[in-house]
């Protein structure tokens, strides 16, 4: 049973960081490509970044693009999505999952229950 849970949420100022993780379990973590989205209140989901299985290689939505790094560790089954220079606009919440040819379509048919993040002050 794949299971994807997301944590580090919060609220945060203008400008501030936040560091998000995704605990992955139920499938083989290492062979898959991992992607995060985020849906804002009122809009629809929307994909901001990919990583191929090995880390390596990385991609961004232009919304999010040198303000936030994605990175994985295999050992710990975890996904990450370091968030820097927040903005009110990336007031969402936010989901992994595992991907594949395409990176906003979860492999497994669903992404995780999403961690919440508000940008405010």
């Amino acid at each position: 049973q794949v299971q994807l849970v997301e944590s580090g949420g919060g609220l945060a100022q203008p400008g501030g960081s936040l560091r998000l993780s995704c605990a992955a379990s139920g499938f083989t973590f290492s062979q898959y490509a991992m992607s995060w989205a985020r849906q804002a209140p009122g809009k629809g989901l929307e994909w901001i970044s990919g990583i191929y299985s090995d880390g390596i290689n990385t991609y961004y939505a232009s919304s999010v693009k040198g303000r936030f790094t994605i990175s994985r560790d295999n050992a710990k089954n975890t996904l990450y999505l370091q968030m820097n220079g927040l903005k009110a606009d990336d007031t969402a919440l936010y989901y992994c999952a595992p991907v594949g040819s395409n990176w906003s379509v979860p492999l497994f048919g669903s992404w995780g229950q999403g961690t919440q993040v508000t940008v405010s002050s």
